[in-house]
């Protein structure tokens, strides 16, 4: 399976997820809304998850998680989506699929790394 289409059924499980818990996304526009009045330029979406992390006990009728971090990315581009004018508000980076071979590269490295973890743990 591509990156991309692995990308379009993770959006797809997102998307699943979001329509069957709309109280977070109330609260990320509540919360975000909130941190754009206070006369920030810009703020993390990932603490914008936190706070609803925080402030809620959030019963989910999604799978066994509460709140995946899988899913913070597809909220701040939701946001910027519809509220355009606040593009550039959350500073998102670009995900897997849209890295193209920097994601290959990525990987490569992240795998010399491990070994040579594992080389110095295995000789000490």
């Amino acid at each position: 399976m591509t990156l991309t289409a692995l990308h379009e059924e993770k959006k797809k499980k997102w998307w699943k997820w979001h329509k069957k818990n709309p109280q977070v996304w109330v609260l990320f526009q509540r919360f975000t809304f909130e941190a754009i009045k206070s006369g920030r330029k810009n703020y993390s979406h990932w603490a914008i998850i936190q706070r609803i992390r925080w402030e809620t006990d959030i019963v989910t009728k999604g799978d066994s998680f509460k709140i995946s971090n899988d899913w913070i990315a597809y909220y701040a581009r939701y946001f910027i989506h519809t509220y355009p004018d606040y593009k550039g508000f959350f500073r998102t980076k670009p995900l897997k699929h849209e890295r193209g071979n920097q994601h290959g590269i990525i990987q490569q490295k992240e795998e010399e790394n491990r070994l040579k973890a594992e080389q110095r743990f295995s000789n000490s």
